[in-house]
């Protein structure tokens, strides 16, 4: 499967901007939420192929999110790839047992990302 949209999740309007920015130019079509909350409706109405998600946020950490479109049969099949700071190895094995796909940590390059669109 192609990845044509992509769901970001970051409560940094930069991060945000800067991923969005890499998203597009790999000629993918872009939707964003600034909370797991919002993540959660936006993942349900928009139906992206690929979700980038913040961990450390506000209202909805991106664990809770991440495991909470897991266990939703609407989501469950979205690949999720956390782009976070957190850059301890019980930070990626928490995430991927909340059902996380892959972990890339910040500071990212925009090939990292880009490896990510083309692997999903």
């Amino acid at each position: 499967m192609a990845v044509s949209k992509v769901l970001i999740v970051d409560d940094s309007m930069t991060e945000r901007t800067n991923l969005e920015d890499i998203v597009r130019n790999a000629g993918c079509q872009v939707v964003s939420a600034s909370s797991g909350r919002e993540a959660l409706g936006m993942a349900r109405d928009q139906h992206p192929d690929l979700i980038f998600m913040d961990l450390v946020m506000d209202e909805m950490d991106g664990y809770q999110a991440c495991r909470s479109l897991t266990e939703d049969s609407a989501t469950s099949g979205i690949p999720v790839v956390v782009v976070s700071g957190k850059k301890q190895k019980a930070d990626r094995m928490w995430a991927m047992e909340q059902g996380a796909r892959d972990y890339v940590t910040k500071p990212y390059t925009p090939e990292q990302i880009q490896e990510q669109l083309q692997r999903y």
